[in-house]
């Protein structure tokens, strides 16, 4: 259901965007008959099973049971809400989505409103606020022009406690909002008192560019924490959310790599020495969702870390959640600082060619976790290489099926000196195939369901009262609505009509039937042949003579019949006089 966006309007995106473009600008697809194919996104599969239907507007992978519309595909691939999706295909093809209604999605939009003017009056304030030469001259120590400053929407939280509130608050925010958009919070005595005060900030955007929250970077260095971020809020997850993604992307269009850094001051100051591919985790160890948002970017990340301690408990934490990610063509290396250098420091004292022939020489994902494992152990003993193997084989388990998998078992067997491992297939990795591709059996009441998904012009040839659709069999009903919906909109899309039906009991029954792959006739006209054979003999079904027919027979021999159905079975079989 298209929720607070009008119908007519998603009917309209829907007939306009291809989902063939859609999916091959992210997963390349190559022709097989009239379909397209590619190893599906959402599983690991050796073996393409994702099918996408130019003519249906319709994926499905047989392996996982994924399936959908453009709208279903935008929303599993970059994990966007209904209202995200419809906007990003909006974009796409030069429609201006209309704003009706209300509820949580125009409560996100008033916060995100107001995250806007925050950061307005942040940057506002490094140009104005009496105090500001104190945070400008803390960035130009810190190596920054003005020009790298405003790329990156830096600005200055002035001392206080209200500054920030008082000024949105007369701007029309309620103080509520500001709470929940993370920017303010409420003293003992319920006051509104800022949250980011005295210091640098830096906007945080998603993947459209919009302000979701902020970090700030205390200037007196007594001040605890050192940097802060905003809170948890219904359009910030830090989990999920990185720090200079928006602007690595809008700075390159075909970016081929990203750097993940620690540090917020890491990713603009390697921008400012023309190395415009970091990205920062937001004050939290990497997440999955941090590096599957990476790779829907990019196939090639470089971690990026101190070499102290923390740094290399932070890469090795990158290296266990990303294992489970690295389907063939994705790949990982690790570039680990020397002690007491940081991205930061290290730029500006080498600059941009050192700095990325460091990046090209930093260690495989295969050479970074068979170091770290051989330091744990002695590989010169067999007790030792028996530990080794240990060691390895959770690891490696987690890997998905593929080339690369078989690849670092391989590996594993050179290091320890095995001639044989066996490892368990990876957690989630076997797919029930049975299960998500269950057949609903076919009937000529579905099989006519299935040709109209196909052929939405065949609903031209039923009337609305044809006596076909007036049976009482299971579907009936669904089949005559679908078709009076096609008679009453010629040039609906079967996708866009498939999301009328969106998180329905009907909307999971026609998905299903989608995913049919119909017999391809000789000639087209076959199939309305055989849709009219099906509507003909759902006709005769409806027909109260017929259905008594059919259940006398049932009954048996003419012995298990009254006198009074006998009589009645002699008078059906009967021709009837016109």
């Amino acid at each position: 259901m298209a929720g607070r966006i009008p119908q007519e309007f998603v009917d309209q995106l829907l007939g306009r965007v291809d989902l063939v473009e859609i999916v091959n600008a992210r997963v390349p697809l190559r022709r097989a008959g009239r379909e397209f194919m590619a190893c599906c996104p959402f599983h690991a599969e050796k073996t393409p099973s994702f099918t996408v239907s130019p003519r249906k507007q319709f994926y499905h992978c047989f392996g996982c049971g994924a399936h959908g519309t453009a709208i279903g595909f935008l929303m599993a691939y970059e994990r966007l809400e209904f209202l995200d999706a419809v906007e990003d295909l909006a974009r796409l093809v030069g429609l201006e989505v209309p704003k009706t209604g209300s509820g949580p999605s125009n409560a996100s939009r008033s916060l995100l409103d107001w995250l806007a003017q925050a950061d307005r009056f942040f940057r506002q304030q490094l140009r104005e606020h009496p105090t500001r030469q104190r945070a400008v001259d803390y960035l130009r120590q810190r190596g920054l022009t003005g020009q790298i400053a405003a790329s990156f929407g830096i600005g200055y939280a002035p001392p206080g406690w209200g500054n920030l509130s008082r000024a949105l608050h007369e701007a029309g925010a309620p103080i509520q909002d500001l709470i929940d958009a993370g920017l303010a919070s409420r003293d003992e005595q319920g006051r509104p008192r800022d949250r980011f005060r005295d210091r640098i900030t830096f906007p945080i955007r998603d993947r459209r560019g919009r302000v979701i929250a902020f970090g700030g970077r205390a200037l007196d260095g007594d001040t605890t924490p050192k940097y802060l971020n905003s809170p948890e809020t219904p359009v910030f997850h830090k989990g999920a959310e990185l720090y200079g993604l928006h602007e690595a992307r809008a700075h390159t269009r075909s970016l081929q790599r990203l750097v993940v850094v620690e540090g917020y001051m890491d990713v603009v100051a390697l921008a400012q020495h023309d190395i415009p591919y970091a990205v920062a985790t937001l004050g939290t160890a990497t997440t999955p969702e941090h590096v599957e948002r990476l790779f829907r970017t990019v196939n090639d990340l470089v971690f990026c870390f101190d070499g102290d301690r923390a740094g290399r408990a932070a890469a090795w934490r990158a290296l266990e959640v990303a294992l489970p990610l690295l389907r063939d063509g994705r790949q990982i290396a690790f570039l680990l600082l020397p002690e007491g250098e940081d991205p930061d420091t290290l730029v500006r004292r080498e600059g941009r060619a050192a700095f990325e022939r460091r990046l090209e020489q930093a260690a495989s994902l295969a050479d970074y976790l068979f170091a770290e494992l051989r330091a744990q152990v002695d590989p010169n003993t067999l007790a030792g290489r028996a530990r080794l193997a240990e060691l390895a084989r959770p690891l490696l388990e987690k890997l998905p099926e593929g080339h690369f998998r078989d690849l670092m078992t391989e590996r594993l067997r050179q290091e320890a000196q095995l001639t044989y491992t066996r490892l368990r297939s990876p957690a989630g990795g076997t797919v029930n195939r049975a299960r998500h591709n269950l057949q609903l059996t076919r009937t000529p009441l579905r099989k006519a369901i299935a040709l109209l998904l196909y052929r939405p012009d065949l609903a031209r040839a039923v009337v609305a009262d044809d006596p076909a659709l007036r049976g009482g069999e299971p579907g009936v009903k669904l089949l005559a609505e679908l078709i009076g919906k096609l008679r009453a909109n010629p040039d609906l899309s079967i996708a866009a009509l498939l999301e009328r039906y969106r998180d329905t009991r009907e909307g999971a029954i026609l998905e299903r039937l989608a995913q049919w792959r119909l017999e391809t006739p000789e000639e087209e006209f076959q199939f309305e042949q055989e849709f009219a054979d099906i509507v003909a003999y759902l006709r005769r079904r409806s027909d109260p003579r017929e259905h008594l027919l059919e259940t006398l027979l049932l009954r048996g021999t003419p012995r298990a019949l009254s006198m009074e159905e006998r009589e009645e079975l002699r008078s059906l079989g009967k021709p009837q006089k016109i």
